[in-house]
């Protein structure tokens, strides 16, 4: 069976950063994209990052040019780096691997981190 594994949140200031990862097992992983979303309560889940097998991003407006995502193919791991947290970056952060081609209706979660920001 196939495992998403986040860890990395926490309780950060405003202003400062964390490093979310997901460690994913029991999949064919470099050929997956690779994503990261985030749900508060009373809310939909929203897209934060995607990374394709490629490396190809795409960032929500409002993360852009503060979130980065990226992925070591090697390790089966993914990773958002968060600088400049505001307070209405928290949130549960969910990883997401999605197939691709015939493997288009292979989508997976992890469990979810929380990630509070607040002085």
């Amino acid at each position: 069976q196939v495992q998403l594994v986040e860890s990395g949140g926490g309780l950060v200031q405003p202003g400062g950063s964390l490093r979310l990862s997901c460690a994913a097992s029991r999949i064919l992983f470099s050929i997956y994209t690779m994503g990261w979303y985030r749900q508060t309560p009373g809310k939909q889940r929203e897209l934060v990052a995607t990374i394709t097998s490629g490396s190809n991003t795409n960032y929500a407006d409002s993360v852009k040019g503060r979130f980065t995502i990226s992925r070591d193919n090697a390790k089966n791991m993914v990773y958002l780096q968060m600088n400049s947290l505001k307070p209405e970056d928290t949130a549960v952060y969910y990883c997401n691997a999605r197939g691709v081609g015939t493997l288009a209706a292979n989508n997976y979660w992890g469990q979810g981190t929380q990630v509070t920001v607040s002085s």
